[in-house]
């Protein structure tokens, strides 16, 4: 199995522990989208990842991988995005993601209650409405991304989806040793 694949395996495992022990304190659903709105940073192997399955989606639907690319493009040509503006992946009709097979470790673990490396429990301010800290703590899972990720550049999915801008980013993870893990390096946000 491939370091990346292994790495989702574990991510996606603990996350679903997570929302288990959570139940009905979970908003999160499609159509729910308030998590993909607004810039955020996503490593080179999740960049990697979304222009892969930008690639499947154009393969099986490419009227839909069109709108992604084009809302990319559009996205980084103005050199970032707005606060409140949908990322490129979101579909508008349906307020789900065009590439949720492939989405970033953040899009991944948001939501469900997970505590980082630095203790910090991270959770979507829609769910646990009403809940205590104690419930809360109770359905947390431990997770340090960043001592699973690859070390690399960091990005933002509409430039990992439009390469033109910038084309470097993602390239550098198809040839680095699997065994290299991520640290807090330079560059690396809190």
């Amino acid at each position: 199995m491939s370091c990346e694949r292994e790495l989702i395996r574990i991510v996606d495992r603990a996350v679903a522990e997570a929302a288990s022990k959570a139940g009905g304190w979970l908003a999160c659903r499609p159509g729910c989208f308030e998590c993909c709105l607004g810039p955020f940073p996503i490593s080179e192997l999740d960049a990697l990842r979304l222009r892969r399955g930008l690639e499947e989606l154009e393969r099986s639907q490419p009227g839909r991988a069109a709108r992604v690319a084009e809302s990319a493009r559009q996205i980084a040509a103005r050199g970032g995005m707005a606060d409140d503006e949908p990322c490129p992946a979101l579909d508008p009709q349906t307020g789900t993601c065009d590439l949720y097979q492939a989405r970033p470790l953040t899009c991944r673990t948001f939501g469900p209650p997970v505590r980082g490396a630095d203790g910090a429990l991270a959770i979507c301010e829609l769910c646990f409405q009403g809940a205590s800290e104690n419930e809360i703590a109770a359905c947390a899972v431990d997770l340090d991304i960043d001592a699973l990720e690859v070390e690399g550049e960091e990005t933002m999915v509409a430039f990992a989806l439009a390469p033109a801008f910038a084309p470097g980013i993602g390239r550098a993870c198809e040839d680095r040793d699997p065994g290299q893990r991520r640290g807090r390096g330079p560059g690396a946000e809190s």
